[in-house]
Parts: C-alpha cells; sequence; structure tokens
C-alpha cells in the first residue's frame, strides 16, 4: 500500500537517487528534480503530499522553493535536507513552515522516519486548522437554524457571510421558474448586480445553470471574460454557491455570493470549501423558514375557520333555541296586547284598569327576561380563558331551556358535584357545547322522556354526562357521529357535534358517546381541571 507521494528536490544526483530507491522501498510514490524550477513546474500539474529539497542549491535555494511550492499547493508536508545544521537554520526552517530538518548523512531509516513523522504533524496541523475553521460555520449553523423569518434569516447569513469570510460584499440571489435570469434580493456592500446572472456567461447564472460552486479571482487561469467582469467591478476575487436545498414546490433557485476588494487577498480553496459548507447550511435554514412561514399561515387559517364554523354553528343553535321558544314569547306578547285593549275600554273602572297595566307589566318584565336569556347565549364572548364554576354555567343553560323542557313533557333529573368544580375555559364556548347537548336530546324525546345530566369531580379532570331516553345512535352512525355533516336528524347540518367535539378537544379535553342507562344516546364531556377551586 502506498504511503503517499513525494517530490525530492536536490542539485546532487546521488542525493537524489538515495532518496528515491530508500522512499520507494518504505512505499512511497517518489518523483525527483536535480533543479529547482523543474520541481516547481512539477508542482504546477502533479499533486504531491511532502516536498523532500534541499537548503542549498544553485538558482534558488531551499527556503525560496517552498514559498512557490507552498503558493501551488498550501497543503503540501515539507521536510528540508541540509549538510549544515545549525540552531538559526532550524528556527528559520520552523518560521517558514517545515514540518521537519534531515542533516546529511543520514540513514535510510531516519530518512523514512522523518518523512512519516513530518506527513503525521502535517496532518495534525490541517485537522487542527479544518476544525477551527469549521468551529465558526456551527455557530452560524445555531443561529440560522433557530430563525424562522425569511427576511431576517438572509440579513443573518450575510452577515456571518461577510464576517468569517471578511469580505466586503455579499449578496443573495433568487430565480423562479418562469424567470430567465436570477434577482438580487438582499445584499451587504456592492455584489454583482443582475445582468452577471445570465446564463450563459455571468458568474451567477453559470453558478445556477451547473448546480456546482465557483471560485473565480483575477489570477485565475483559463477566464478571461469572468476576470474581466471582475476588473471591471473593481474586485479581486468573487465565490458562488447554489443553494440546492431552496428549490422548492414554488420552483425557486438560490445563488449566495461573496466578493473582496480589488488589494484585498484572494479567495483561496479554504475559503471556499467554508463557503460552500455555509451555504448548504444556509439551503436548508431557509427551506425550514419557509416551511415554518407556510405552517404558520396554515394555522391562521386554521383558526379562522374554526372561529366562522363555531360562530356559524352558535348562529344556527341560537335558531333552533328561537324557535323552541317561539310560543314562550307570543305568550306574553299576546297577554300585553289584551291587557292594553281592555284598558282602552271606557266603562272599565279604575281599579280594573290599574290591574291589567300590572298584568301587562309583569309579561313585559317575562318577556325581557326571556330575550336576555337569548342574548347571553348569542352575545359574541372573549376568547380568553378564565376559571368557570360548571356547576354555575350547566345550571344557567338549563334555566334557559327549562320552560321548553316542561313544555314537551320531558322530565330533568341532575346530579352535580358537591364541590364547585372550575375549569379553564371560554365560558361561551362550553354554554355553547351544553346547550346543543340538550337541544339534541329534547329533539330526540318529540313525545317527552327524561334527561339526566351528572357532573362528576375527579382529582385532574371533570366529567359532565348527557343522557335522554329517546331511539339513541343508529349502531351504523356511531363511529361517524362526530364527523362534520353527519347527522341522523331530517334536516340536520351535521355541525353540531362536529365543531362541539373541536370545542372541547381545543380545551384538552374529551367529547365521547358512551353507552347509557338506557337505548338513548349518552354524551360524556370531559375536562381538565384547572383555575380556583
Amino acid at each position: 500500500m502506498a504511503e503517499g507521494a513525494v517530490l525530492v528536490i536536490d542539485d546532487e544526483p546521488g542525493i537524489v537517487r538515495l532518496c528515491y530507491r530508500l522512499l520507494e522501498r518504505a512505499g512511497f510514490q517518489v518523483k525527483t528534480a536535480t533543479q529547482p524550477q523543474d520541481g516547481i513546474a512539477c508542482l504546477e500539474h502533479e499533486p504531491v503530499d511532502l516536498l523532500l529539497v534541499d537548503i542549498r542549491m544553485p538558482g534558488l535555494d531551499g527556503f525560496q522553493v517552498i514559498d512557490q511550492a507552498r503558493q501551488r499547493q498550501p497543503e503540501l508536508a515539507v521536510v528540508i535536507m541540509t549538510g549544515f545544521g545549525t540552531v538559526e537554520m532550524a528556527v528559520e526552517a520552523l518560521l517558514r513552515g517545515a514540518d521537519g530538518l534531515i542533516l546529511k548523512p543520514f540513514s535510510g531509516a531516519e530518512l523514512v522516519e522523518s518523512v512519516r513523522r513530518a506527513r503525521q504533524e502535517r496532518q495534525q496541523k490541517q485537522d487542527v486548522a479544518r476544525l477551527e475553521a469549521l468551529r465558526p460555520i456551527f455557530d452560524i449553523t445555531e443561529s440560522l437554524f433557530t430563525e424562522t423569518d425569511p427576511e431576517h434569516l438572509l440579513s443573518l447569513l450575510l452577515d456571518a457571510v461577510c464576517g468569517h469570510l471578511r469580505c466586503s460584499h455579499a449578496g443573495y440571489y433568487q430565480r423562479r421558474v418562469e424567470e430567465s435570469r436570477l434577482s438580487l434580493v438582499t445584499q451587504r456592500g456592492s455584489p454583482l448586480p443582475d445582468a452577471d446572472s445570465r446564463v450563459d456567461g455571468g458568474i451567477i447564472g453559470r453558478t445556477d445553470a451547473l448546480g456546482t460552486p465557483l471560485l473565480v479571482s483575477r489570477d485565475s487561469p483559463g477566464e478571461p471574460e469572468l476576470q474581466g467582469i471582475l476588473i471591471e467591478r473593481g474586485l479581486s476575487s468573487v465565490m458562488a454557491a447554489p443553494l440546492a436545498a431552496s428549490v422548492s414546490i414554488k420552483g425557486e433557485t438560490g445563488v449566495l455570493l461573496a466578493a473582496r476588494d480589488e488589494g484585498e487577498p484572494v479567495f483561496r480553496d479554504a475559503d471556499l470549501e467554508m463557503f460552500v459548507i455555509l451555504a448548504r447550511q444556509a439551503a436548508v435554514a431557509l427551506e425550514n423558514a419557509r416551511l415554518h412561514a407556510e405552517l404558520r399561515a396554515y394555522i391562521r387559517q386554521v383558526e379562522e375557520s374554526q372561529r366562522a364554523l363555531v360562530q356559524a354553528e352558535k348562529m344556527a343553535t341560537a335558531g333552533r333555541l328561537t324557535a323552541s321558544i317561539a310560543h314562550e314569547i307570543n305568550n306574553p306578547l299576546q297577554a300585553v296586547q289584551n291587557c292594553l285593549h281592555l284598558v282602552s275600554r271606557k266603562e272599565l273602572s279604575a281599579g280594573a284598569r290599574q290591574n291589567y297595566l300590572e298584568m301587562a307589566q309583569t309579561e313585559l318584565e317575562r318577556l325581557m327576561h326571556t330575550v336576555q336569556r337569548m342574548l347571553d347565549f348569542y352575545r359574541p364572548g372573549g376568547l380568553d380563558r378564565k376559571p368557570v364554576d360548571l356547576n354555575e354555567l350547566v345550571w344557567r343553560v338549563l334555566a334557559l331551556v327549562e320552560k321548553q323542557l316542561t313544555d314537551r313533557k320531558i322530565a330533568l333529573k341532575t346530579r352535580f358535584a358537591a364541590r364547585n368544580p372550575h375549569v379553564l375555559a371560554v365560558s361561551d364556548q362550553l354554554q355553547q357545547v351544553f346547550l346543543n347537548l340538550i337541544l339534541n336530546a329534547m329533539e330526540a324525546m318529540p313525545s317527552g322522556g327524561e334527561l339526566f345530566v351528572e357532573i362528576t369531580s375527579h382529582r385532574k379532570e371533570i366529567a359532565l354526562t348527557f343522557e335522554d331516553t329517546g331511539p339513541g345512535v343508529p349502531p351504523d352512525e356511531r363511529e361517524r357521529i362526530f364527523e362534520p355533516f353527519v347527522s341522523t336528524k331530517e334536516g340536520g347540518t351535521g355541525l353540531g357535534l362536529a365543531v362541539s367535539y373541536g370545542i372541547i378537544a381545543a380545551h384538552g379535553g374529551s367529547l365521547d358517546l358512551i353507552p347509557g342507562r338506557g337505548r338513548g344516546a349518552c354524551f360524556r364531556v370531559t375536562l381538565p381541571v384547572g383555575g380556583a377551586t
């Protein structure tokens, strides 16, 4: 198994041949050069793991070779050979970034050990450097993933690009499917304009079309057109990376760009590596923010629909209640009309006239009380949850239908909790649920019957049971009874129980159809205990 590629540069052919034999025998791939310029030329097109170079050579010394070699291959490990070892030379070697120093003459074991140790140390340095380079990415990623507002997220992203890549210009470009080029969405400094996003030649457009990152600098070989763009804009180098994960169901693609001004150091491969990682993380964060925005919009839509549905069902329930007590309003109106007619008779005595007026007053008060009870039910309440006494609330609803129960010959039997149970709830909504269940029970017993209402309080929950002696719910409808538009009544909307179920579920409780004492319907409402007791 090969140990790696080593380039040996020494003006002494004998040393070069010796190094070649020793290193090749140890498993290394060895390239050699006796002229410094030939060795540097080799680095232009041949990747090498380690450079083994003599210090004293004609033309270029070893330190100059190291400088030029690192410009071409920055990750290169370096071992210096010398026959004139001094403390000063060792210090200078370290300052120039050498990873090892070996004195001539040397043995085969010493050479192989020095090369292997230098490669290991260089790898450790590279690992530490990569970790240090990636550490800011971790911090950036954490801040990006916690932000769910797309506009603020883009602002954080560009700030991170400019801060950690030490550049003055950054931009985010976006293109929809129907558009022919990308548009600049937000920026820092003066990045490339939209004109450079064309697919046939622009830096941004080419990155989007190819789907790969692009690094362009003034010394990039073979890119005269792109280099001309940099010169025209006064930039030394530009990096662009596609945000592939930002392709969504809406067909949008994005490109992230970073640029440095003329006179600033050009971007290197390490900068591009960090930039690509940042772009990938940004793509995921942007998609996450988009999904959060859609989820928030969907939740708002559901809440609005829920409120509209609850209000519509409440109006329908109010209509049913109005129809059931219409005669209770007509009776006092008829009595008032009769009393006023009699009062208008001239032969009536003052005492009788006063008596009729008092009777009319009594009937008007009765009428006002009935109307007030209806208004109390219909009037929209606040949506803030407050402690609600369930005993009191159920009594209030029963008082609203007391006359109708009597007229329909329905006997009411109640069993309430000894201690007043409280729940945190919207009183108006719970009142609607209870009234709907009672009206359903009344309509199930047109010829009379019994209505059982029971409240039991437990440690963590309160159960309310509404049971009638009607025909009950058909077996084939029981599993679907709480679905919208499912009704066992002729002409029913099928929304009452569905809305009631949603209200109770929103309060953290449950509404169930359970077996009762007889064949009639028995509904149980369960709510968590809360509020003052």
